[in-house]
């Protein structure tokens, strides 16, 4: 629980940003809440939260506006643009915008933020629907220390992890890092788990077998059962994905970073969309390497 209530605007109640503004009301916020979609808005204000018809009308009188939008675009327009956060955000208050975006975006973001006098901070999150849902996300944090240091309450009601990676842009930076070591992780387990299952081995036997060992990971514990069960019903798209991974292929050219494995992945992934996969979970990236072995992890 916060030691004493802040009031916070939040903006974006999709599949991740409703279990967030939800676990915010539960810790004791001030909650003013705006979306493209009005059913969560509704379903927020039947639980104590405030509706507001613009992101400029949630911002006004807050201490904290966080934003939880799809892409850079997005969160330029919904921040800065007419009826925009910024617009209506008080000098003194804090922007907080937890998309996964660009990490030059976020500079923007935070520049024009510092020019009306309002602090900001990027702080994209990894862990999924079932980690908003659980208050247990992982934050990557942008910005300055004493806009991070205040905001502390926020984070410990949203998430089990929170660090302050840098200056404004460095939690998308950090979350670019997190998203390419995740899609090479997938990728890896679908087609290790494609290889035992052509070998005539069972693949939950073999999951059991490695997970203890140097191959075992987070990924490797949350994905291989559902391509094991060929269970893709989604936590995170892969269209989100995709969006993150172009991000970081932007980020590795503008910073003269080669990024050969994540372009790979980004090609496959690309491929699922236009094969109609986009909103599958992202271990669906396993069923890539299953229509070129013409062989099912789920067997039968």
């Amino acid at each position: 629980m916060v030691t004493e209530v802040k009031s916070v605007g939040f903006v974006g109640l999709g599949i991740m940003g409703k279990p967030m503004a939800r676990n915010l009301l539960k810790a004791g916020f001030e909650l003013k809440v705006h979306s493209r979609s009005r059913p969560p808005v509704d379903e927020l204000v039947s639980e104590g939260a405030i509706a507001a018809d613009t992101p400029s009308a949630c911002a006004s009188g807050m201490d904290a506006i966080v934003t939880m939008l799809p892409d850079s675009p997005d969160s330029e327009a919904v921040i800065l643009g007419d009826n925009g956060v910024l617009s209506g955000a008080r000098a003194g208050a804090t922007v907080i915008d937890m998309s996964s975006i660009a990490p030059a975006v976020s500079q923007t973001i935070a520049a024009a933020c510092e020019a009306k006098g309002v602090d900001a901070l990027d702080a994209p999150v990894s862990g999924g629907e079932p980690g908003a849902i659980a208050g247990q996300l992982a934050i990557m944090v942008g910005g300055k220390q004493e806009a991070f240091d205040r905001w502390r309450p926020l984070f410990e009601a949203v998430g089990k992890s929170y660090v302050l990676c840098g200056g404004y842009g460095a939690g998308n930076t950090t979350k670019l890092a997190n998203q390419i070591i995740v899609a090479a992780n997938i990728e890896a387990v679908g087609e290790a788990l494609v290889l035992v299952r052509k070998a005539g081995l069972d693949p939950n036997v073999v999951f059991e077998a490695i997970r203890g060992g140097l191959a075992g990971s987070n990924v490797l514990n949350a994905k291989a059962p559902m391509m094991i069960a060929g269970n893709f019903d989604p936590g995170f798209r892969i269209r989100l994905h995709q969006k993150d991974l172009n991000n970081a292929l932007l980020t590795g050219k503008e910073l003269g970073v080669p990024l050969p494995v994540t372009a790979l992945v980004q090609q496959m992934i690309g491929a699922l969309v236009v094969g109609g996969k986009g909103d599958r979970d992202h271990s669906a990236i396993a069923t890539f390497i299953e229509d070129m072995a013409a062989t099912k992890i789920q067997g039968g």
